[in-house]
Protein backbone atom coordinates (compact mmCIF):
# COMPACT_ATOMS: atom_id res chain seq x y z
CA UNK A 1 0.00 0.00 0.00
CA UNK A 2 1.26 3.69 -1.34
CA UNK A 3 1.43 5.98 1.43
CA UNK A 4 1.29 9.25 -0.15
CA UNK A 5 2.26 12.63 2.36
CA UNK A 6 -0.38 15.31 1.70
CA UNK A 7 0.92 18.92 2.78
CA UNK A 8 1.22 22.26 2.41
CA UNK A 9 1.65 26.00 4.52
CA UNK A 10 -1.36 27.51 6.15
CA UNK A 11 -3.88 28.20 3.86
CA UNK A 12 -2.34 27.32 0.11
CA UNK A 13 -5.27 24.74 -0.27
CA UNK A 14 -4.19 21.57 1.04
CA UNK A 15 -8.00 20.90 1.91
CA UNK A 16 -9.22 21.02 -1.44
CA UNK A 17 -6.56 18.68 -2.46
CA UNK A 18 -7.48 16.30 -0.02
CA UNK A 19 -10.89 16.51 -0.98
CA UNK A 20 -10.08 16.05 -4.70
CA UNK A 21 -8.57 13.13 -3.96
CA UNK A 22 -11.14 11.57 -1.84
CA UNK A 23 -14.07 12.34 -4.01
CA UNK A 24 -12.49 12.05 -7.40
CA UNK A 25 -10.29 9.84 -6.96
CA UNK A 26 -11.76 7.75 -3.96
CA UNK A 27 -8.65 7.54 -2.13
CA UNK A 28 -9.23 7.48 2.20
CA UNK A 29 -7.65 10.30 3.67
CA UNK A 30 -6.35 9.97 7.74
CA UNK A 31 -6.50 13.82 8.74
CA UNK A 32 -4.19 15.16 11.25
CA UNK A 33 -6.05 17.84 11.97
CA UNK A 34 -9.00 15.68 12.95
CA UNK A 35 -7.29 13.14 14.66
CA UNK A 36 -5.72 16.61 16.59
CA UNK A 37 -9.34 17.51 17.64
CA UNK A 38 -9.62 13.99 17.99
CA UNK A 39 -6.97 13.10 20.83
CA UNK A 40 -7.66 16.68 23.14
CA UNK A 41 -11.34 16.17 23.22
CA UNK A 42 -12.49 16.49 27.29
CA UNK A 43 -11.71 13.55 29.12
CA UNK A 44 -9.15 12.92 27.20
CA UNK A 45 -5.43 12.29 28.16
CA UNK A 46 -4.18 14.78 25.91
CA UNK A 47 -6.78 17.37 26.82
CA UNK A 48 -5.59 16.67 30.56
CA UNK A 49 -1.88 17.42 29.62
CA UNK A 50 -2.95 20.46 28.05
CA UNK A 51 -4.68 21.77 30.68
CA UNK A 52 -1.99 21.04 33.28
CA UNK A 53 0.63 22.83 31.23
CA UNK A 54 -1.07 25.64 30.10
CA UNK A 55 -4.22 26.74 32.57
CA UNK A 56 -2.59 28.87 35.06
CA UNK A 57 -0.82 30.90 32.61
CA UNK A 58 -3.37 31.56 30.01
CA UNK A 59 -6.53 32.97 30.59
CA UNK A 60 -9.56 31.95 29.24
CA UNK A 61 -8.22 28.79 27.79
CA UNK A 62 -10.99 26.46 28.53
CA UNK A 63 -14.63 27.20 26.97
CA UNK A 64 -17.62 26.65 29.29
CA UNK A 65 -18.54 23.11 28.31
CA UNK A 66 -14.52 22.28 29.27
CA UNK A 67 -13.54 22.02 25.67
CA UNK A 68 -10.36 24.01 24.44
CA UNK A 69 -10.22 27.42 23.05
CA UNK A 70 -8.53 27.07 20.06
CA UNK A 71 -7.72 30.45 19.49
CA UNK A 72 -6.72 31.20 22.85
CA UNK A 73 -4.40 28.22 22.54
CA UNK A 74 -3.24 29.08 18.83
CA UNK A 75 -2.36 33.35 20.51
CA UNK A 76 -0.39 31.12 23.15
CA UNK A 77 2.20 28.87 20.80
CA UNK A 78 1.97 30.55 16.99
CA UNK A 79 5.13 32.80 16.83
CA UNK A 80 8.37 32.97 15.85
CA UNK A 81 9.86 34.39 19.62
CA UNK A 82 11.18 32.15 21.89
CA UNK A 83 8.75 31.73 24.39
CA UNK A 84 5.84 30.97 21.95
CA UNK A 85 8.66 28.79 20.38
CA UNK A 86 9.02 26.93 23.26
CA UNK A 87 5.19 26.81 24.41
CA UNK A 88 4.90 24.94 20.60
CA UNK A 89 7.37 22.60 21.43
CA UNK A 90 5.75 21.37 24.92
CA UNK A 91 1.96 21.51 23.14
CA UNK A 92 2.97 19.44 19.84
CA UNK A 93 4.85 17.12 22.31
CA UNK A 94 1.51 16.86 23.50
CA UNK A 95 -0.33 16.12 20.80
CA UNK A 96 2.38 14.67 18.18
CA UNK A 97 2.67 11.32 19.66
CA UNK A 98 -0.90 10.46 20.26
CA UNK A 99 -2.32 11.23 17.03
CA UNK A 100 0.49 9.25 15.27
CA UNK A 101 -0.92 6.63 17.75
CA UNK A 102 -4.11 7.39 15.78
CA UNK A 103 -2.46 7.44 12.01
CA UNK A 104 -0.86 4.31 12.85
CA UNK A 105 -3.87 2.47 14.08
CA UNK A 106 -5.61 4.06 10.74
CA UNK A 107 -3.02 2.92 8.35
CA UNK A 108 -2.71 -1.00 9.45
CA UNK A 109 -6.65 -0.97 8.85
CA UNK A 110 -6.85 0.33 4.99
CA UNK A 111 -3.75 -2.18 4.54
CA UNK A 112 -5.91 -4.79 5.71
CA UNK A 113 -8.78 -2.83 4.02
CA UNK A 114 -6.66 -4.03 0.25
CA UNK A 115 -6.57 -0.17 -0.54
CA UNK A 116 -3.62 0.14 -3.22
CA UNK A 117 -3.12 4.33 -1.59
CA UNK A 118 -4.03 5.89 1.56
CA UNK A 119 -3.21 9.46 2.06
CA UNK A 120 -1.60 10.91 5.05
CA UNK A 121 -2.83 14.48 5.60
CA UNK A 122 -0.17 16.25 8.08
CA UNK A 123 0.32 20.11 7.46
CA UNK A 124 3.38 19.75 9.94
CA UNK A 125 4.15 15.93 7.45
CA UNK A 126 8.04 17.16 6.85
CA UNK A 127 8.70 19.13 10.58
CA UNK A 128 7.28 15.96 12.03
CA UNK A 129 9.52 14.13 9.88
CA UNK A 130 6.03 11.63 8.76
CA UNK A 131 7.47 12.28 5.40
CA UNK A 132 9.89 9.23 5.85
CA UNK A 133 7.27 6.89 6.16
CA UNK A 134 5.74 7.78 3.13
CA UNK A 135 6.48 6.52 -0.72
CA UNK A 136 4.95 9.97 -2.35
CA UNK A 137 4.47 12.71 -1.48
CA UNK A 138 2.24 16.04 -2.67
CA UNK A 139 2.72 19.76 -1.19
CA UNK A 140 0.02 21.94 -2.26
CA UNK A 141 1.31 25.79 -3.29
CA UNK A 142 1.10 29.03 -3.96
CA UNK A 143 3.19 31.56 -5.66
CA UNK A 144 3.98 33.72 -2.49
CA UNK A 145 3.09 34.31 0.99
CA UNK A 146 1.44 37.26 0.63
CA UNK A 147 -1.37 35.18 -1.45
CA UNK A 148 -1.11 32.90 2.19
CA UNK A 149 -1.51 35.26 4.12
CA UNK A 150 -4.92 37.58 2.43
CA UNK A 151 -6.30 33.87 1.81
CA UNK A 152 -5.91 32.61 5.68
CA UNK A 153 -7.50 36.66 6.47
CA UNK A 154 -10.35 35.93 4.19
CA UNK A 155 -11.00 32.11 6.06
CA UNK A 156 -10.84 33.09 9.23
CA UNK A 157 -11.99 36.42 9.87
CA UNK A 158 -11.56 36.41 14.09
CA UNK A 159 -8.05 36.70 13.13
CA UNK A 160 -5.89 40.09 12.88
CA UNK A 161 -2.94 40.64 10.47
CA UNK A 162 -0.69 40.25 13.14
CA UNK A 163 -1.74 37.05 14.11
CA UNK A 164 -2.34 35.98 10.72
CA UNK A 165 1.15 36.34 10.08
CA UNK A 166 2.80 34.66 13.31
CA UNK A 167 0.29 31.87 12.04
CA UNK A 168 2.34 32.05 8.47
CA UNK A 169 5.90 32.38 9.92
CA UNK A 170 5.53 29.74 12.40
CA UNK A 171 5.80 26.86 9.80
CA UNK A 172 8.29 25.93 7.49
CA UNK A 173 7.97 28.50 4.46
CA UNK A 174 6.18 26.99 1.31
CA UNK A 175 9.08 27.17 -0.90
CA UNK A 176 11.35 25.13 1.68
CA UNK A 177 8.72 22.45 1.65
CA UNK A 178 8.59 22.13 -2.53
CA UNK A 179 12.31 22.06 -2.69
CA UNK A 180 12.37 19.55 0.21
CA UNK A 181 9.83 17.40 -1.83
CA UNK A 182 11.38 18.04 -4.90
CA UNK A 183 14.98 17.23 -3.71
CA UNK A 184 14.19 13.98 -1.57
CA UNK A 185 11.01 12.32 -3.89
CA UNK A 186 11.72 14.21 -6.80
CA UNK A 187 13.78 13.50 -10.28
CA UNK A 188 14.54 10.53 -11.45
CA UNK A 189 11.92 9.01 -7.97
CA UNK A 190 9.58 9.96 -9.45
CA UNK A 191 7.24 9.64 -5.90
CA UNK A 192 6.48 13.85 -5.47
CA UNK A 193 5.37 16.76 -6.60
CA UNK A 194 4.32 20.15 -6.45
CA UNK A 195 0.65 21.13 -6.83
CA UNK A 196 0.33 24.96 -7.79
CA UNK A 197 -3.15 26.02 -6.53
CA UNK A 198 -3.14 29.92 -7.80
CA UNK A 199 -5.42 28.96 -10.39
CA UNK A 200 -9.00 28.13 -10.78
CA UNK A 201 -10.69 24.99 -8.82
CA UNK A 202 -10.93 23.30 -12.41
CA UNK A 203 -7.08 23.37 -12.94
CA UNK A 204 -6.52 21.87 -9.88
CA UNK A 205 -8.46 18.85 -10.35
CA UNK A 206 -7.02 18.58 -13.84
CA UNK A 207 -3.71 18.55 -11.84
CA UNK A 208 -4.04 16.38 -9.22
CA UNK A 209 -5.97 13.85 -11.78
CA UNK A 210 -2.59 13.69 -13.82
CA UNK A 211 -0.17 13.32 -10.26
CA UNK A 212 -2.39 10.80 -9.37
CA UNK A 213 -2.41 8.72 -12.53
CA UNK A 214 0.89 8.76 -12.33
CA UNK A 215 1.36 7.26 -9.03
CA UNK A 216 -1.26 4.78 -9.80
CA UNK A 217 0.78 3.32 -12.58
CA UNK A 218 1.35 -0.07 -11.44
CA UNK A 219 -0.25 -0.35 -7.85
CA UNK A 220 -3.39 -1.08 -8.26
CA UNK A 221 -3.03 -4.78 -9.59
CA UNK A 222 -1.14 -7.42 -8.77
CA UNK A 223 1.46 -5.45 -7.01
CA UNK A 224 -1.40 -4.20 -4.36
CA UNK A 225 -2.62 -7.84 -3.86
CA UNK A 226 1.05 -9.62 -3.18
CA UNK A 227 2.04 -6.72 -0.89
CA UNK A 228 -1.37 -7.61 0.49
CA UNK A 229 -1.17 -11.56 1.16
CA UNK A 230 2.40 -11.28 1.83
CA UNK A 231 3.27 -8.93 4.96
CA UNK A 232 6.94 -9.20 5.43
CA UNK A 233 7.01 -7.78 1.99
CA UNK A 234 5.66 -5.41 2.53
CA UNK A 235 7.34 -4.93 5.39
CA UNK A 236 10.63 -5.08 3.50
CA UNK A 237 9.30 -2.66 1.27
CA UNK A 238 8.86 0.09 3.92
CA UNK A 239 11.75 -0.28 5.61
CA UNK A 240 13.82 0.29 1.76
CA UNK A 241 11.30 3.24 1.76
CA UNK A 242 12.40 4.46 4.92
CA UNK A 243 15.94 4.04 4.87
CA UNK A 244 15.94 6.02 1.41
CA UNK A 245 13.79 9.01 2.28
CA UNK A 246 16.20 9.47 5.56
CA UNK A 247 19.25 8.93 2.56
CA UNK A 248 17.96 11.55 0.69
CA UNK A 249 16.52 14.09 3.30
CA UNK A 250 20.22 14.15 4.58
CA UNK A 251 21.62 14.90 1.67
CA UNK A 252 19.81 17.64 1.32
CA UNK A 253 20.26 18.92 4.63
CA UNK A 254 24.27 18.41 4.11
CA UNK A 255 23.82 20.54 0.78
CA UNK A 256 21.78 23.54 2.57
CA UNK A 257 24.44 23.54 5.99
CA UNK A 258 27.49 23.81 2.62
CA UNK A 259 25.51 26.37 1.09
CA UNK A 260 24.86 28.29 4.74
CA UNK A 261 28.51 27.86 5.36
CA UNK A 262 29.54 29.27 2.36
CA UNK A 263 27.46 32.75 2.70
Amino acid sequence: MLLIGLTGSISTGKSTVSSILSKDHALPIIDADQLARKVVEVGTRGHSSIVRHFSESTPGLLNGDGTLNRAVLGRRVFGDDAERRKDRAVLNGIVHPLVKKEMYKSIAYHYLSGAWAVVLDIPLLFESSLDLICGAVLVVSVSSPAVQLERLLARDNHLTRQDAEKRVASQMSIQEKVELCDRVFGGARARGAAIPNDGSLGELREEVSRVVNGLKGGRDGWWKWMLWGLPPVAGAVGARVLAENWWWRECWHREREGIKARL
